[in-house]
């Protein structure tokens, strides 16, 4: 079912040292603007000397014209209390890429979804390192590009895939199994703006078939972890976790499966709150009010 647009509503997060009086200031600021508050969540690490992290929904009459008051005003309460904030509109709607290998489950769970109307989001393009899902994607009315990889050609790829990228105005990208480690300097130019999925069985079963090492170990748990991608391999800000209990009568291809259908269940969920900006990072960990 199409999510239905608040089209007069705006999302304010913020992030600071937990100290007396951010809640009172913040909201009586919005009040000033004529805000109506909606919904509001928060959360203290330590209410003595800890951080702070909150936010709020909230409509607007007179849309433009308050929304830009308080983008223009709010540094003044930031400064006060050194917040670091992020102010969004909903009418805006965010620009995904997907980044996509040989693998089709987690990109056919995203389509789906978004096609259906359950992600509010534009995919205007689809970049890969094959072409094995071209026809998948351009059947969805969406831009595909082959961009190969290998380790002379490295560089220019990620040249490339980023001036496609700024062409199509991308907000952030999922990377829907997408086999190739990207380089620091085009991570840092999508800081917590590239959200990755694997199998949840790292670090225990690197390497090649990680589904048969865990067969053989006789796991009783699998499960996958959507993350931000950073520098570290598969050690960013965790998003969501999902796990499927399994026994002795799974053998490797059952495990495939069900280690498919747990990733494209923990992508999707961290593409939605992504989406409704109710992920906030601090460090290596995130806050999610979902």
């Amino acid at each position: 079912m199409k999510r239905t647009k608040t089209l007069n509503r705006a999302r304010l997060l913020i992030s600071c040292s937990d100290q007396p009086g951010i809640v009172a200031a913040v909201s009586d600021f919005l009040h000033q603007k004529g805000a109506n508050i909606v919904q509001s969540d928060q959360y203290s690490t330590d209410p003595e000397g800890g951080m702070f992290f909150m936010r709020i929904e909230f409509d607007l009459s007179s849309f433009n014209e308050r929304f830009s008051t308080v983008e223009k005003e709010f540094p003044a309460i930031a400064e006060r209390f050194g917040i670091s904030w992020r102010l969004e509109s909903e009418r805006k709607t965010k620009k995904m890429a997907m980044f996509v290998s040989k693998e089709d489950h987690c990109l056919l769970e995203l389509l789906w979804r978004w096609r259906s109307g359950e992600l509010d989001v534009e995919i205007p393009v689809v970049i890969s390192n094959h072409e094995d899902l071209r026809d998948i994607v351009e059947s969805y009315g969406i831009s595909f590009h082959y961009i190969p990889v290998s380790k002379e050609t490295k560089q220019k790829a990620e040249s490339d895939a980023a001036s496609l990228l700024k062409d199509y105005h991308i907000d952030f990208i999922v990377l829907a199994r997408y086999m190739q480690i990207l380089s620091p300097d085009f991570v840092k130019s999508f800081e917590h703006r590239i959200i990755n999925i694997h199998h949840s069985f790292l670090p225990a079963f690197i390497g090649a078939n990680p589904y048969k090492k865990a067969f053989e170990r006789g796991v009783k748990l699998i499960g996958a972890t959507a993350h931000y991608v950073t520098n570290d391999l598969d050690e960013g800000p965790i998003i969501e976790q999902e796990v499927l209990r399994v026994n002795h009568r799974y053998d490797t291809d059952d495990l495939k499966i069900a280690g498919r259908n747990v990733e494209k269940i923990a992508l999707a969920r961290a593409v939605e709150w992504h989406i409704n900006d109710k992920v906030l990072v601090y460090k290596n960990k995130t806050i999610v009010f979902n």
